[in-house]
């Protein structure tokens, strides 16, 4: 048997949450795949999975294995790695958990341009919506929280970003462009809704003009808890909505949408890479981070001048 072999293929079912799967990520038929978690169970002489017809889980013996597991082939990872820095490489596999807008407006524009300046770099990226944050399981984990984000985490400040009014040209065409904030009310206004919690009314400020913000109370015509939603929806002209400036920076840079009640914010939020600990952190994730930064202060840059220039 090969343990290392058995030993990735067992990490894998565990994170795929089925045999079928893990052999379809890791093209190994379903029969190798069965037949290595047998041998590694026989060798243990302990059933690290519990199996039935509609799902695998693991045993509590598979829990306690699963976590020794991931930090060997970690391990093996750095080691491969460092073998590789010799030949001015690098290598491995860098893992990464993010929220799902960070996935689509943030990292996979980036993906491209990554890959072609660090090819020997395996890229594997964890989308999850909401649950525990498991930072120990990653290499870097992406979040999305106010600036005056404080816990008791190893987080790296991003970029910092306003949070802007966009609407597309379209329909500022055939509604007219505001004037003051006032003016919203008047507006289609397309909100984002979070879990459990109402909606409260748009609170604007605006440096030149007052440090106390201007409370407006929209009646949207859109709710929705998916920010792809709402952008699609401002995109197409359906009305006014409140996004992140490194959000919208690609679709301002276009033109597809433009700035509303410049200079005027409704927030701002900070982009934070959270890693499990400050020591040994592996060269890749360096690379990666110093790359991350480049890519999103350099489209936030392009955005603010095409604010400008609305």
């Amino acid at each position: 048997m090969d343990r290392l072999l058995a030993m990735q293929v067992f990490e894998r079912v565990a994170n795929e949450g089925g045999f079928a799967a893990a052999g379809r990520a890791m093209d190994i038929s379903p029969p190798v795949v069965t037949r290595l978690i047998a041998e590694l169970e026989a060798h243990l002489g302990a059933r690290l999975f519990q199996r039935t017809t509609r799902r695998v889980s693991l045993t509590e013996a598979g829990e306690a294995y699963l976590n020794r597991v991931r930090h060997i082939l970690q391990d093996v990872e750095e080691a491969d790695a460092v073998a590789s820095a010799h030949t001015n490489r690098l290598a491995g596999r860098l893992r990464i958990h993010t929220p799902p807008v960070m996935a689509t407006y943030v990292i996979a524009p980036m993906l491209s341009e990554f890959r072609q300046r660090y090819p020997s770099i395996i890229i594997d990226i964890e989308v999850e919506a909401h649950g525990l944050l498991h930072i120990e399981d990653f290499d870097i984990t992406l979040l999305g929280a106010d600036v005056n984000f404080d816990a008791d985490i190893v987080a790296r400040k991003v970029v910092e970003s306003d949070v802007i009014l966009v609407a597309s040209p379209s329909y500022l065409q055939r509604q007219g462009v505001l004037s003051q904030p006032q003016d919203l009310l008047q507006h289609d206004c397309l909100r984002l809704k979070r879990p459990e919690t109402p909606l409260q009314p748009w609170n604007l400020w605006c440096d030149s003009h007052s440090k106390k913000a201007v409370e407006i109370d929209v009646a949207p015509v859109l709710v929705a808890n998916h920010t792809d939603t709402l952008l699609r929806a401002a995109v197409d002209g359906a009305g006014i909505t409140s996004m992140s400036l490194d959000m919208v920076a690609p679709h301002l840079t276009r033109g597809e949408l433009v700035r509303v009640l410049n200079p005027w914010i409704t927030g701002r939020l900070g982009m934070y890479a959270a890693l499990p600990s400050r020591k040994f952190i592996p060269q890749r994730s360096l690379v990666f981070l110093d790359y991350l930064l480049e890519h999103t202060r350099e489209q936030n840059r392009k955005a603010l001048a095409a604010c400008t220039a609305c």
